[in-house]
Formats: C-alpha cells, sequence, structure tokens
C-alpha cells in the first residue's frame, strides 16, 4: 500500500537534499566562494576601468551609465556560477591579473577543469583577461573578450592568449577584432569573433543588451565538460 508523505515532511527532504547535493551553480558571487563544487561551471566576468572604486552604477559623459549590478544580474546563469569582482580604482591590471590566476588555479587544484572555467572582460576587463590568460598558459581554458583588444594589448606585445577564445567588438567603436592578438598567439585552441553594430561606440557594453549578452551565454553554456578532469 502507498503511503503519501506529508507535505511539510516533503519539503523539508527536498531542503535537505539541495543543501546536501553539491549543486552550487547558478550563484553570483563577488568574492572567491569558499565552497567549491568541481562539477560546476565558473565563470569570472571583469568590468570595464570606468567602474573601478566606489561606484557600481558611474556615468560616461559620452557613452551613458554602466550598470555593474545590471551587467552581473544579467550574465547570471542557472548552468554556471558567476564571479564578479568590484576593482579598486586605479587597480594594477597586471597585479589583478596575478590574483585571477591565482583565484583559477584554487578552483583546479579543487577538481575544477580548466574547460569548466571562462574568463569574460569588457575594456580594462578584457586587457586583464588576457594577462590572466597569458599567466596560465592553458589551452582548455575558455576566455570571452568584449571590446578588450585596444591599445593595452596592442602595446603589450608580449602579451599572448590561449585556449578557446571568442571576441565581441561594436562596429562603431574605436576598439575592433582581436584578430591582431590571435595572430600573435601560438597556442589557440579555437576562437571565434562576431561583430555588432549598435551605433553605441564603447557603451554598447555598458547595459546587458541581448545582442552581446547572448552570444556570451550561449559560449559559456556550449563550453565544458562534465565528469572528466582535464587539466
Amino acid at each position: 500500500m502507498l503511503k503519501f508523505m506529508k507535505v511539510g515532511h516533503l519539503s523539508a527532504l527536498i531542503y535537505i537534499f539541495i543543501a546536501t547535493s553539491g549543486a552550487y551553480a547558478g550563484q553570483l558571487f563577488e568574492t572567491m566562494p569558499t565552497t567549491i563544487n568541481p562539477d560546476d561551471k565558473y565563470v569570472f566576468y571583469s568590468h570595464g576601468f570606468i567602474v573601478e572604486g566606489d561606484n557600481q552604477k558611474p556615468v560616461n559623459p559620452r557613452w551613458g551609465e554602466y550598470d555593474f549590478p545590471a551587467i552581473k544580474q544579467s550574465l547570471s546563469d542557472d548552468q554556471y556560477n558567476l564571479i564578479a569582482y568590484h576593482r579598486a580604482k586605479n587597480t594594477n591590471p597586471h597585479q589583478f591579473a596575478v590574483r585571477l590566476a591565482s583565484d583559477i588555479k584554487t578552483l583546479v587544484s579543487k577538481g575544477v577543469p580548466f574547460n569548466n572555467i571562462t574568463l569574460v572582460g569588457f575594456s580594462r576587463g578584457g586587457a586583464i583577461s588576457i594577462l590572466t590568460s597569458n599567466l596560465l598558459a592553458s589551452d582548455k581554458l575558455n576566455i570571452i573578450i568584449l571590446a578588450g583588444c585596444g591599445a593595452f594589448v596592442s602595446k603589450n606585445q608580449q602579451v599572448s592568449v590561449f585556449g578557446n577564445v571568442h571576441s565581441i567588438y561594436e562596429t562603431s567603436d574605436g576598439v575592433g577584432s582581436c584578430q591582431h592578438l590571435i595572430d600573435r598567439s601560438k597556442e589557440v585552441t579555437s576562437f571565434q569573433e562576431m561583430a555588432i553594430s549598435t551605433g553605441k561606440e564603447h557603451g554598447a557594453f555598458y547595459t546587458p543588451i541581448s545582442t552581446w549578452v547572448t552570444p556570451v551565454k550561449a559560449w559559456i553554456n556550449a563550453s565544458g565538460i562534465k565528469n572528466e578532469q582535464v587539466k
């Protein structure tokens, strides 16, 4: 004879299962998570230079408001954990890349494969993501560059990018294609690039419009492996 459990008891068991199953994917972190699930995907989003400091919604006189909180929410997804630091004013990009590289090494030491880790960076954040990739030198890491192959990347010719590389740039922006970075990088596993034309110049990435958010999330969710430790 089948017996039905009371709703209250069932809800408690569901809560216990979720709390103990190790299913942490879908969370948004502003600091490095203390609990790492090796089966989860982890995504690091690095914002542009204008957001460095105390204000998460600064305004550029030409390109308008950079809505960092809205971007974090839009990039969040139940298929991966999003880690989005708010950098201090005048952060040294090289030093911050060392920090990101250390964080990724921590994930890998906990069993997360490089394939399940993605760096996403816009403008200065894109340059920091490239520097981080250069430090890690993994051909399995995923990196998404948003209008990040500008003057900083051109001047630092010794810096290469590694792994699975994606790029999005705005045709009305002064920062264009990442092809020049790819041409000098010998350990690129794959490269995909798309141009968008919103007319918003660099400000196209100041708000989470679907034109760039949709392909970014599609690339993240298409990447990675499960239940296989590839380092």
